[in-house]
């Protein structure tokens, strides 16, 4: 983890309505958890959107402008943010053949499948230290984009200008040598780097047990200008500072909270040079939600090291409420795994000014792994 590791953890609004149509594996939550929820919700001002989407009658939207507006404004009633699905891109020729190049997913297929067994760890079932560097890289080259001083968010800059050897961004050397690696591989055939770091964590994220599989969006510009520094949490940081920080991003409490649930994969090794290697939770390499019980709890399990700015975050008015309400239980794992898939897919999106023409390739993404 680098200086500034709290950016692996900023995600969604909590939704705790499930569509009748979406499959439910883990059981029914119960109606008091629903309730109080949805009450912590409704304290909180309404998402905002992003980009073209401010501007654009629903007559003017695409079918995936359509789907990324209601993911924005937390319409579970029509587009989850994650799948269900479970429906495989098959690709219809091999990479740069015709086929393959007339459908914009397939490069993606091939790229996906790459990161995927690059990211898993075969012994032990779990994502490695790759995916989660990749979850982390994501967040980096998103948040450099702010609502009131605008910048370059999602565009690759992070790796295309540099920007990963400033010190806010440390500890990502080998995944930005891994991505190099793909992108000159793959963008003869099409991948952007925009792209392509934003499909790397959302592959990451499903590779871990019980990750969702975040529906995935394609067609970023990319940059090699360098965005702005210092515009990314700091692991020292108050609730005050983060919180304003990322409601400049378009980001309320809730998102933040479960963005930040992302430290339930995360290992430090800048923090405290003394401990290298330490968890965030006790369960590194599942995507559960022990993170946010052990972080409020009075002491911090053997090998664990909380961040000074998760515990304040805890410790914020109105934020234990929302570590509580994804505190473990089965049932809390979908509340937090849908909230952080809309607030990921938010900040996937930041700095991107064309969500109306972006092409949806959800499919091509492995399947969620359950067994854990």
């Amino acid at each position: 983890m680098s200086l500034k590791p709290l950016f692996i953890t900023l995600l969604t609004t909590l939704t705790l309505l499930i569509p009748p149509s979406t499959p439910y594996t883990h059981g029914p939550r119960p109606f008091s958890s629903l309730q109080n929820l949805d009450n912590l919700l409704k304290r909180q001002s309404s998402p905002e959107l992003l980009a073209d989407l401010k501007t654009l009658s629903d007559s003017q939207l695409t079918t995936v402008g359509k789907i990324i507006k209601d993911i924005l404004l937390l319409d579970r009633t029509t587009n989850s943010p994650q799948d269900f699905a479970g429906v495989r891109y098959s690709a219809p020729g091999a990479l740069g053949s015709t086929a393959c190049s007339q459908s914009t997913c397939c490069v993606w297929k091939y790229v996906a499948d790459e990161i995927y067994s690059t990211f898993r760890n075969t012994e032990t079932g779990t994502c490695n230290n790759l995916a989660r560097q990749a979850v982390r890289l994501a967040f980096h080259d998103s948040g450099t984009w702010s609502k009131t001083l605008g910048g370059s968010g999602a565009d690759g800059s992070i790796i295309l200008a540099g920007e990963w050897t400033r010190g806010e961004n440390r500890g990502m050397d080998d995944i930005v040598a891994r991505i190099q690696t793909w992108y000159d591989k793959y963008k003869p055939y099409g991948a952007r780097m925009g792209d392509l770091i934003q499909v790397a964590a959302t592959v990451g994220t499903v590779t871990c047990p019980l990750g969702p599989r975040i529906r995935l969006f394609v067609g970023r510009n990319s940059s090699s200008t360098a965005g702005a520094a210092g515009r990314l949490p700091d692991v020292n940081d108050s609730a005050e500072s983060i919180l304003g920080l990322m409601a400049d991003k378009t980001f309320r409490m809730s998102d933040v909270i479960a963005l930040i649930g992302a430290h339930t994969v995360s290992r430090q090794r800048f923090v405290d040079p003394d401990r290298i290697g330490d968890s965030q939770d006790s369960t590194p390499g599942v995507w559960d939600v022990r993170f946010f019980k052990e972080t409020v709890q009075e002491s911090a399990p053997e090998g664990v090291l909380r961040f000074a700015s998760d515990k304040n975050l805890a410790a914020v008015s109105g934020g234990k409420a929302f570590f509580d309400s994804f505190a473990d239980s089965a049932g809390n794992q979908f509340n937090w795994a849908t909230a952080y898939s809309a607030a990921f897919i938010r900040l996937s999106l930041l700095g991107v000014k064309n969500l109306n023409n972006l092409k949806e390739c959800t499919s091509v993404l492995p399947l969620r792994d359950l067994t854990a």
